[in-house]
């Protein structure tokens, strides 16, 4: 038996020794900095361009590494969105006369999503005895959700009416998601603007101001 056991383990040691190795994508800033990089070299010629290229893809590296991933902010935007609707339909069920926990539930299973592990969490804790701090704290760090656990616990230790509050807090939260849209908007016409002033600044610079500084100088000199 151990004689036919090891041509087959030496098999597989050799199948794991000629498979290819896995490769790394390069990260976005690296490629965005050298795109950046050839981008300056070919506009702005001569030794310029390759001395600006340098600058320009160092700045370029450390704006694209500080961007969001784009999975982490298809999350969050989602989040964002579904935050004032899951605010609407925990009210509904509590105003339904469902408890807690039960209600928690059915709105994980009704949203789904990002949302649908933070509030199956929720409330299994809740059903399991946990303090309402506890439970609700698993709602920290989505957008809206520490306002939502912060009501939740307000109401658990007043005896106010849950309800109430979280559908003034879902209005709140759509006002504010309004305000942000409006804000992201305006904010991206100035974002438009900045590639075009990156790309004819160092051109302006070389076509219009070195010409009459050299002309000076030599006048000078």
């Amino acid at each position: 038996m151990n004689r036919l056991r090891r041509p087959t383990a030496r098999r597989r040691l050799a199948r794991l020794a000629s498979a290819p190795p896995t490769r790394r994508r390069p990260s976005p800033a690296k490629v965005g900095a050298v795109a950046t990089a050839a981008a300056t070299a070919v506009i702005v010629d001569g030794w310029w361009g390759v001395a600006l290229a340098v600058p320009a893809a160092a700045v370029a590296y450390r704006v694209i590494g500080r961007l969001e991933p784009a999975e982490v902010k298809r999350m969050r935007l989602r989040e964002e969105s579904e935050a004032p609707i899951c605010a609407d339909l925990l009210a509904a069920a509590l105003l339904a006369g469902a408890p807690v926990d039960v209600a928690v539930h059915g709105v994980a299973e009704a949203l789904g999503g990002p949302l649908r592990e933070r509030l199956t969490t929720v409330g299994r804790s809740l059903r399991l005895g946990a303090e309402p701090v506890e439970a609700w704290n698993h709602l920290a760090g989505m957008p809206g959700g520490d306002r939502i656990a912060a009501a939740a616990v307000r109401s658990s230790a007043s005896g106010a009416a849950l309800a109430g509050a979280l559908t003034r807090l879902a209005d709140d939260l759509r006002a504010d998601r309004a305000v942000a849209l409006e804000a992201a908007a305006r904010r991206a016409g100035v974002l438009i603007v900045l590639p075009l002033g990156l790309c004819f600044l160092p051109a302006f610079i070389l076509a219009g101001l070195v010409p009459v500084i050299v002309a000076i100088l030599g006048d000078v000199l």
